[in-house]
């Protein structure tokens, strides 16, 4: 059996890979808890599953256009004139199964063979493969935890080549949490431009920042730059709508005509269910995305304050998303040398289900998701905490 060269450096998804280790666990009576995945604890909201189930009462259940139904594509559209007061016309947008089924078709349509593409680390895990898998080279520029996790324009100008096509801007950042501000969003935007560089903005958390930071979106560069600029967006995150697999691109009408012809060759369009769901989610009330936001910055400040009680720790502050992204290398030494080791450790030891920084371009670090009760994420960092302690404490540290 031959199996393509293409798939040879593409390595699996470790945050699922740990996730599917605890289920595992659970399934054989131990109690585990998991902060793993990336995935709202909140229900869908009631007037998005009605719609849904509307949609399958009317049998709307056929083949709809490639790109999205007109409604859902001009309701995306909508979405950034809502958030952001720009209008985004419905040629500019597609409708994908997903954030991550729209950026691959991105990168499948905008690289080829040998391009390099910026990516600030730590990054969301599937960048680099995706690059990969597009012909592309993935060029990871990485900033610390004593930056705060975010990248400047001299650091990516450092990495920049006559190679360079692409930069991945991701804020609210997975894993970090870490939100650019105005200023630091700016800088990076006007240097890309500058250098001919297109810009593609990660935006699947924007509406999960937390005052006083404030998000902002490369939607009013695309809407003078369509030809350097795209913006992804989704209702996975902010509608706790992980497993309808809905997610939309702003891009030049060229470009999502290219996506939509690719598309048309792979899934064609995506569940009609789903997109109905979808078209009630952003036409719909927000109040549920309040409610989500509120109890995050809840559960952040609630973590944040346990592991500020680890002298072996360091955790910047996040302004959005759910996640804390915390520097354990001070635990490294002993029993335990990298992440992998440390979060298979915890998970054998504390019962406690955590994702290796490795994963994300920092093997420093270990990422917990806090999409959590408040009960749950306390009981699971004491428990992690107290097996942590005694690591660092066995090499000195």
């Amino acid at each position: 059996m031959q199996i393509s060269d293409r798939l040879s450096s593409i390595k699996p998804s470790l945050t699922l890979s740990v996730n599917s280790r605890a289920l595992e666990l659970k399934a054989q009576g131990v109690a585990v808890t998991s902060l793993a995945v990336g995935e709202p604890d909140f229900p869908t909201p009631p007037h998005v599953c009605e719609a849904a189930k509307a949609a399958i009462d009317a049998n709307f259940c056929r083949y709809t256009a490639v790109p999205g139904i007109p409604d859902l594509r001009k309701a995306a559209g909508a979405y950034f004139d809502r958030a952001y007061g720009v209008p985004v016309p419905q040629e500019s947008i597609v409708i994908g199964a997903g954030g991550k089924h729209c950026l691959y078709n991105f990168l499948q349509a905008t690289v080829n063979p040998g391009d390099e593409v910026l990516i600030p680390a730590p990054y969301w895990l599937s960048y680099p493969d995706m690059v990969m898998l597009a012909g592309g080279v993935p060029v990871t520029v990485h900033a610390g935890p004593e930056q705060g996790f975010k990248v400047t324009p001299g650091m990516l100008d450092a990495a920049a080549t006559d190679k360079t096509r692409l930069l991945i801007l991701n804020s609210p950042s997975n894993p970090t949490g870490a939100v650019y501000t105005e200023a630091e969003f700016t800088a990076i935007m006007d240097w890309a431009l500058a250098r001919g560089i297109f810009v593609l903005s990660d935006e699947i958390y924007d509406q999960l920042v937390f005052a006083p930071a404030k998000m902002t979106s490369a939607i009013g560069w695309f809407a003078r730059y369509p030809e350097q600029v795209a913006v992804l967006n989704g209702l996975s995150k902010s509608y706790a709508m992980t497993g309808w697999r809905v997610g939309f691109l702003a891009a030049h009408p060229t470009l999502i005509k290219k996506i939509s012809s690719m598309q048309g060759h792979s899934t064609s369009s995506i569940c009609s269910i789903a997109q109905k769901a979808a078209l009630a989610a952003l036409t719909g009330p927000t109040d549920c995305i309040d409610t989500m936001r509120e109890a995050f910055m809840r559960r952040r400040d609630l973590g944040m304050k346990i592991i500020g009680s680890w002298p072996w720790a360091v955790c910047p502050k996040p302004d959005g998303a759910f996640y804390l992204f915390v520097d354990v290398r001070k635990c490294y030494g002993g029993t335990v040398n990298n992440s992998t080791e440390l979060c298979t450790h915890l998970l054998d030891k504390a019962h406690v289900a955590l994702v290796p920084g490795a994963a994300f371009g920092d093997d420093n670090c270990i990422r917990l998701s806090y999409a959590v009760a408040d009960d749950v994420l306390a009981h699971a960092l004491k428990n992690a905490g107290a097996e942590m302690a005694r690591l660092a404490e066995e090499v000195g540290r």
